[in-house]
């Protein structure tokens, strides 16, 4: 019962998403309502309706239990993030550039980096979210996207 039932983006008055930003939205979300790993020390385990969000400049997840009641919301500094989230965007581009003119070989070893990058950014969550809520790292690489794709309108 230690997961993510539901998860819910505040992306409202943020321009709309590229469609690659949309495809990497949709992906994420059914990856990880698939399969995830969520739980909140100390208390009463899940599973949770999670909802992500930026506000003044700060990564809000608001957590509640599947019946709606709070269960905690915690704001994370963005700026640990700034720059992994920035070279993920990058890389992704480059991806999507390689994708349509490159030889497998240059397209794998770009995918490569990419995920190296969004590896860095699911280890980053991991330290920031230490002590509020406790993810495995398949879970983290998920949030890391949908923080990437809240970050796109940001």
């Amino acid at each position: 019962m230690t997961r993510i039932a539901e998860i819910r983006l505040d992306d409202a008055g943020q321009p709309a998403p590229t469609p690659e930003i949309e495809q990497e939205r949709r992906v994420a979300v059914f990856d990880l309502l698939e399969d995830n790993s969520f739980c909140l020390p100390g208390r009463e385990a899940g599973p949770y309706h999670l909802g992500l969000a930026i506000r003044e400049k700060r990564l809000v997840f608001d957590v509640a239990s599947t019946t709606g009641e709070p269960a905690a919301e915690f704001h994370l500094s963005l700026g640990p993030f700034r720059q992994v989230v920035k070279d993920y965007f990058q890389i992704c581009e480059s991806y999507y550039d390689a994708v349509k003119t490159m030889p497998p070989s240059q397209i794998e070893t770009i995918d490569m980096a990419r995920r190296g990058i969004h590896n860095e950014g699911a280890r980053v969550l991991q330290e920031r979210l230490e002590g509020k809520a406790e993810v495995d790292v398949d879970t983290a690489r998920r949030l890391f996207t949908l923080i990437c794709v809240l970050h796109f309108g940001a």
